[in-house]
């Protein structure tokens, strides 16, 4: 899932579930469970891109995330502090944050590694048109969800 995704992922958590020793290990699972789900990433077809676009691609992913959960906040949920939805941002993208030297800088940290590979037993692609529209369609389902409950 984009960085986008598991931004949502983790300011829902965090605007629904106040107790962070529940959120953090929720939003940390939520990783998991969205990258199950077939979807579209800044890295799928990676060596059709390359490198360089990958990482441009993903530092606008990770900016428009951060943005479109602002805006989640401030619209829908704006008793939830902020910096407690950053937080969790962080906590549902931190298996991402863990691989990204492994992945893009091939640092043989065993912990970098270890992030890789175990994404890798999970994560399942699907390319555009489909990855991403079922990404949105999901996401936006949550949102809606989360208002309403």
């Amino acid at each position: 899932m984009t960085a986008t995704g598991h931004a949502v992922l983790g300011t829902i958590i965090a605007a629904k579930i106040g107790n962070p020793i529940l959120a953090i290990p929720l939003a940390v699972a939520s990783h998991i469970a969205a990258d199950i789900f077939p979807h579209w990433d800044t890295a799928t077809n990676r060596d059709k891109k390359g490198k360089k676009r990958v990482i441009i691609e993903s530092f606008f992913d990770l900016i428009f995330g951060l943005l479109l959960s602002y805006t989640i906040i401030f619209l829908l949920f704006p008793q939830t502090n902020f910096l407690y939805v950053l937080f969790l941002i962080l906590a549902a993208q931190s298996l991402d944050w863990l691989m990204i030297p492994y992945y893009f800088f091939n640092i043989n940290f065993p912990l970098f590694k270890w992030a890789y590979k175990f994404q890798k037993s999970f994560n399942h692609d699907l390319d555009k048109p489909w990855g991403i529209i079922n990404q949105v369609a999901v996401l936006v389902l949550i949102v809606i969800l989360a208002k309403i409950f």
